[in-house]
């Protein structure tokens, strides 16, 4: 009972760390996790022992697994050169030299166990990568070499730590053995994975051939397949990381293969995954803040340690780190970056910073965890505490240095271009939408067909529409218009509530229908200019829902209307629309004429949907199901631009202007919707 109430405590952090990130988000979330679990262990006395064997299969092989899956292939191919020479070249540089220096600073280290700090030391740590870039907008070349590099040197830096480490509690190291060894346990595992993940999908379209098409039970075996090829790579003396990678690469480009068709397990597949890693990331910064009290204590508590002197090897070992890396990138640039064909030079600052991102993480500790307390002549493992502190030193140090440094050196200079910006977007965008669809495809079977069919049209015209936009060459008037449309919108929205004044004053319309309709343009307004009330409202909105379905008794008769009611409704949105399009036709051969025909074209699409829905006097059933569906899918789009951002796929500010496009989408589907709550 006492593990499960620690673990949802562990949880919680998950999500109060995100929360806190919100109130200040220019403090990364791996810091304010470690920091959490720092505070956690200090005054609620939570101990969890960090056992690296369970660390490594249940937190490193899913986050690779699924890392392999996400990162571009022929991106990664175009930078092999590159990453192969930092994730191979890098590590071992760093273990000799580092091995080296280590021993003589700090003599009471054996020089194999020098070797073997600085072997845990030369990875990256994937999660911390994609974690620091998901909150910086680093270059998209400098981002995908990192990226490749994380997924890559794992494996190098953890069996070169493993070999030192043997050779200082058997005392015998063979450097030709250490070499052969190193490429039968790399190739293979990647092999090994490739092999395995091919069978595993070969399985499941078996299945399939039977007809199990149980989405359940095809997704227990996804969830199971990093678990299993970590697990028996690692059995059969193959690295568990490399098997995981290239796992997911295949499952990667069985993925693209059956991309013609988004299936219910697709779907069902991204959103468990996601979640999945949502907690597997948060938990692997929550428990390396719990173990470092632990680490400290055992230093600055021992008389024989002089605690400003190990403060002083932590921070002189991270410049050494930061120097061996920058010195190794500077001359691999003057190699090879890129493709031959297309290569670069590459500037000092974006050398400066792939050193700076190189941060370490939890898979470092881990790795010293795993350091055994005594050697095979029963004697104690050699300066153990010591190097547990200093692994743990680095990585927050390494941490606190890249989250201060890469948004100073990531700065108006360093971003992407604005057409590299837009790209993004564009991409984001039809990113979101494509959700939207599969979350209606999803869930088709329990709506109307008519509403499904109008919903998925809506999506794919707008996806249309997006990608002729990347033929655009002006940007700086595309984003004008973007925000002369919203202008426009509210100008035509204060047209129409001033027409339907008008129309009531000379007894044209009755004041019962022009309350209805005055009420769905104020909701409108409210989303075009107040985001925060427009919450409000949706939050009363649901609350209203909630207490009718529980009690239906406190539902008003006069709330819902009649078909002869809405006939009567429509008739005078179509009367208030028409005159929004004359005062808004003012408007062209102006500066702004680009933006009023997007509004324009809105409108005329209501008149469009309002007359066919009156004609053929659809019943109330289908406008109910379309509603629902319409705002499901504004609630996919939103989620998926939290988690693009999240991934750091795009920027806070871009993030910003997609939600708020988003939003002007709401309005026009509330506009349209919303007759019966008037």
């Amino acid at each position: 009972m006492e593990i499960f109430l620690d673990l949802l405590a562990l949880l919680s952090l998950i999500g109060i760390s995100h929360v806190i990130n919100r109130f200040i988000p220019f403090v990364p979330v791996p810091l304010i996790q470690i920091t959490l679990g720092i505070l956690i262990v200090i005054f609620v006395d939570i101990h969890l022992p960090l056992n690296p064997e369970l660390f490594f299969v249940l937190f490193i092989a899913p986050i690779l697994f699924n890392d392999g899956k996400l990162t571009p292939r022929d991106e990664l191919w175009s930078l092999r050169a590159s990453i192969l020479l930092l994730a191979i070249g890098l590590v071992f540089i760093t273990v000799i030299i580092g091995g080296y220096t280590i021993h003589a600073l700090i003599p009471s280290i054996p020089i194999a166990a020098a070797f073997g700090l600085a072997a845990i030391l030369s990875p990256t740590d994937a999660v911390a990568v994609s974690s620091m870039s998901a909150r910086v907008h680093l270059p998209r070349a400098i981002h995908r070499l990192l990226e490749g590099e994380a997924l890559m040197n794992d494996a190098s830096g953890l069996v070169a730590f493993k070999f030192a480490v043997a050779a200082v509690v058997t005392g015998v190291f063979s450097v030709w053995q250490a070499s052969v060894s190193f490429i039968v346990i790399a190739v293979g595992g990647l092999l090994f994975g490739v092999l395995l993940a091919v069978l595993l999908i070969w399985f499941r379209m078996l299945l399939r051939r039977f007809g199990m098409e149980d989405v359940t039970v095809h997704m227990l075996i996804l969830i199971l397949t990093p678990f299993l090829l970590y697990i028996l790579a690692e059995d059969l003396g193959l690295s568990g990381i490399l098997a995981a990678v290239a796992g997911g690469i295949v499952h990667a480009m069985e993925k693209d293969h059956a991309r013609t068709e988004i299936t219910e397990l697709r779907v069902v597949s991204e959103n468990t995954w996601s979640v999945i890693l949502f907690v597997l990331n948060g938990l692997v910064f929550i428990l390396l803040g719990l173990q470092i009290p632990e680490v400290m204590e055992s230093i600055f508590k021992d008389t024989s340690y002089n605690n400003v002197k190990a403060v002083g090897y932590v921070l002189i070992l991270y410049v050494l780190m930061i120097v061996i890396r920058f010195v190794w990138l500077y001359l691999v640039s003057r190699v090879n970056f890129s493709r031959r064909d297309n290569r670069e030079k590459v500037s000092f600052r974006s050398i400066v910073l792939l050193s700076v991102s190189g941060v370490r993480g939890a898979l470092t500790l881990a790795g010293a965890f795993s350091i055994p307390l005594f050697l095979d002549n029963g004697d104690v493992f050699p300066e153990r505490s010591l190097i547990i502190f200093l692994a743990a030193g680095v990585i927050l140090v390494s941490l606190i240095v890249a989250s201060v440094a890469l948004p100073l050196l990531t700065d108006k200079k360093g971003q992407q271009s604005e057409e590299s910006d837009q790209d993004s977007e564009n991409e984001a965008q039809i990113k979101a939408m494509e959700v939207a669809i599969a979350s209606v495809r999803q869930v088709k079977n329990d709506y109307d067909e008519l509403a499904v069919a109008s919903v998925i049209s809506y999506y794919e015209r707008r996806i249309a529409e997006l990608k002729m936009d990347r033929k655009r060459t002006n940007l700086d008037h595309a984003a004008k218009t973007r925000g002369m449309e919203i202008i426009l919108h509210r100008h035509a929205i204060a047209v129409q509530l001033a027409y339907l004044q008008q129309l009531v004053k000379e007894g044209k319309v009755s004041r019962e229908d022009a309350r209805r309709l005055q009420a769905i343009l104020r909701r409108v307004e409210l989303v075009l200019t107040n985001r925060f009330r427009m919450l409000t409202m949706m939050l009363s909105s649901l609350i209203n829902k909630l207490m009718t379905a529980l009690f239906p008794g406190t539902q008003s008769k006069g709330e819902r209307i009649t078909m002869e009611e809405k006939i009567s409704l429509r008739n005078l949105r179509i009367q208030t629309a028409e005159a929004a399009i004359a005062d808004l036709s003012k408007y062209k051969g102006k500066e702004y004429e680009s933006a009023v025909y997007p509004v324009i074209a809105h409108y005329r699409g209501i008149i469009v949907e309002l007359r066919k829905q009156i004609s053929a006097a659809l019943d109330e059933d289908y406008e109910e199901k379309k509603k629902e569906l319409q705002m499901g899918c504004i609630q996919a789009e939103r989620n998926e631009l939290q988690t693009l951002f999240e991934h750091g796929k795009i920027s806070r500010k871009q993030l910003s202007k997609l939600q708020i496009q988003v939003s002007y989408r709401e309005s026009n589907i509330i506009e349209e919707n919303l007759e019966e709550q008037a």
